[in-house]
């Protein structure tokens, strides 16, 4: 591991033990101290809230097919520039919860500028829109700067909204409880993967106080793997040892033994 990555990982294991004498656990950020340990067909993107502190695999600013990813993009184009319709709100709904590409093609083709315009306004370098959403292209680093944004300036956006209740299953029958949905303290993810030609997969996901985005040339079950592999497991808790109560009532009431001079 480089030193960077050394100090990153190290600032964010502070930020955990800091997190743990406040009380605060349940809602800790998980730790990518392994990060330079993921395969070269993964690129993954890690940010920690608090601290600002950014971590990624060295191919994270890559422009790789955005799959559904880029539906995200293309649902707050039409939040906070579209006209505002029921049927537009009930569209980016199915979007995001369900992944349903009939319903982010809809959209598309009324808002055929808006992963563009996006790329443009989050400053997100490797976005690329295409004349059709599904040939899009992002890269992990900014799909993080996106949610990152999102959850410090627009926190009450029905992105962050639709992501924390994704639905179990997907329109086309996809099961989505895989990749960066897997990390603890995960709040809200969205999934994507390529319907033709060779496997590609993709998962977002932020909580409390992080964000993190993996993009993966191969299956559902090695994009799993290359993510969790990432980060450090939690360790076992040590075991917890009975209390003896002869022992406790020795200790209360009996005074202690007077060495020999």
């Amino acid at each position: 591991m480089n030193n960077w990555t050394c100090r990153a990982a190290l600032s964010l294991l502070v930020a955990g033990l800091v997190a743990s004498a406040s009380g605060l656990t349940a809602h800790s950020a998980p730790t990518p101290d392994r990060i330079d340990e993921v395969p070269g067909r993964t690129a993954l993107s890690f940010m920690h809230t608090p601290s600002g502190t950014r971590v990624g695999t060295a191919n994270q600013g890559e422009a790789r097919p955005g799959l559904s990813i880029v539906k995200l993009y293309v649902a707050d184009y039409m939040l906070r520039h579209g006209d505002g319709s029921p049927g537009d709100l009930a569209l980016g709904q199915r979007m995001i919860r369900d992944s349903d590409d009939t319903a982010a093609s809809q959209v598309y083709a009324k808002y055929p500028q808006s992963i563009d315009v996006i790329a443009a306004e989050y400053r997100l370098t490797s976005t690329r829109g295409s004349g059709f959403w599904g040939d899009a292209v992002t890269s992990t680093a900014d799909t993080v700067t996106f949610l990152e944004a999102k959850k410090t300036t627009d926190p009450d956006s029905r992105i962050l909204e639709w992501m924390a209740t994704a639905a179990p299953v997907a329109a086309d029958g996809t099961h989505q409880n895989w990749g960066t949905g897997r990390l603890p303290s995960v709040t809200g993810t969205k999934w994507g993967w390529s319907d033709y030609g060779p496997s590609i997969v993709a998962s977002a996901s932020f909580g409390p106080d992080f964000s993190v985005s993996a993009n993966t040339y191969g299956t559902a079950e090695q994009h799993t793997s290359d993510v969790l592999g990432a980060f450090a497991q939690d360790p076992a808790p040590p075991p917890q040892v009975a209390p003896d109560p002869i022992q406790d009532l020795i200790d209360r009431y009996l005074p202690p033994a007077i060495a020999p001079r």
